[in-house]
């Protein structure tokens, strides 16, 4: 791997970790379904978790089909990262112990509720936007009107993960 793929891995997974959360994005027969869910990184695994609740139909999407699509959006700053992968459930009730923490306390009483499921995502791959800002990109954006030019907003770029 260049020392470029490994920056841009790198701005990835900062990203994704400053955004904190992600619409999932599965697959309901022909239609595409997103919700929000909070994400927990573990780089180190090359992995992206979420607890989940195994009375929704997420579950049965993603048995169907498991490549999913993360979507992790900072519009204030400018900043986004859309993420393909392929899913998972596991009862992994030591990692959902692990895990669990006071969000999750908005939607189960403890890491014992039977219902908790573990949702892990493998990376395939990513693109990035990381944007000066909000002002700035506008400032650029009247700029290149004004001289007939392109703005530059930021790094755009595709990453392997």
């Amino acid at each position: 791997m260049s020392n470029d793929d490994a920056r841009d891995q790198d701005r990835v997974w900062d990203l994704m970790k400053k955004i904190g959360f992600a619409m999932l994005v599965t697959r309901d027969g022909d239609r595409l379904r997103a919700r929000p869910m909070s994400a927990y990184l573990a780089r180190d695994e090359n992995m992206i978790y979420f607890l989940t609740d195994a009375r929704h139909h997420k579950d049965e999407e993603i048995a169907r089909s498991p490549q999913v699509n993360l979507s992790f959006a900072d519009a204030g700053n400018q900043k986004y990262v859309s993420l393909t992968g392929t899913a998972a459930i596991s009862n992994d009730r030591r990692k959902i112990r692990e895990l669990f923490s006071t969000p999750a306390k908005a939607w189960w009483d403890s890491a014992e509720d039977p219902n908790i499921r573990l949702l892990k995502i493998t990376p395939d791959d990513a693109e990035f936007w990381d944007s000066p800002g909000t002002v700035v990109s506008y400032v650029k954006m009247a700029a290149a009107a004004v001289t007939g030019t392109r703005p530059d907003l930021g790094d755009n770029r595709k990453v392997a993960m």
